[in-house]
């Protein structure tokens, strides 16, 4: 038998009914997908939505996992489905940096590094936000991630082609977002 601390294990034992394997390995994937929930849509509570729909969807459909497969991966393909549904339903003139991301790192010594850090992730959030879902998934997905090209064409079931294509024309849309806000040089 696989260890306790395996996915598989943890898997296998939530499927039989045990709430404290379920729990664990909620716990142990729960920033993933709150991180890149938040990174798709820019507003902590539309993420902190989304993993709760992720994580009751995955609990519903555990048996459709297979067990020779990346858990990470199914649960991103997961989260990126919810969000690009989340797009989908949206109204449009929903404002999508309401509450943009402002993480400080903890190694800031100055209250100006703070608030330039916070300035920072707040200006990367909300020019995020303006990426079209399927640019702003493949940046998520690549930057955030750290997946190849082909773990995301894999997680997407696109084209390694499309993939690149959709990743260099997000770069050139952030490019552009950015100089507009005089980052870029």
């Amino acid at each position: 038998m696989l260890g306790l601390d395996n996915n598989l294990a943890l898997i296998e034992r939530a499927m039989e009914g045990s709430v404290s394997a379920w729990e664990r390995l909620v716990k142990r994937h729960e920033r993933l997908v709150f991180n890149h929930a938040l990174r798709m849509t820019g507003n902590h509570d539309d993420a902190l939505d989304l993993m709760q729909e992720v994580f009751m969807g995955v609990y519903s459909n555990l048996h459709q996992f297979k067990q020779d497969g990346n858990f990470k991966s199914w649960l991103l393909k997961i989260t990126s489905n919810r969000c690009i549904d989340f797009f989908r339903r949206r109204k449009p003139d929903h404002d999508a940096d309401e509450e943009p991301l402002a993480t400080i790192a903890s190694d800031q010594t100055t209250p100006e590094d703070a608030f330039f850090k916070s300035t920072q992730n707040q200006l990367v959030m909300h020019v995020l936000t303006q990426l079209n879902p399927d640019q702003r998934m493949v940046i998520e997905l690549k930057f955030f991630q750290n997946l190849t090209f082909e773990e995301i064409a894999t997680l997407t079931a696109i084209s390694t082609n499309t993939i690149k294509s959709r990743f260099y024309a997000a770069l050139r849309n952030l490019k552009s977002l950015l100089e507009v806000h005089h980052v870029a040089s």
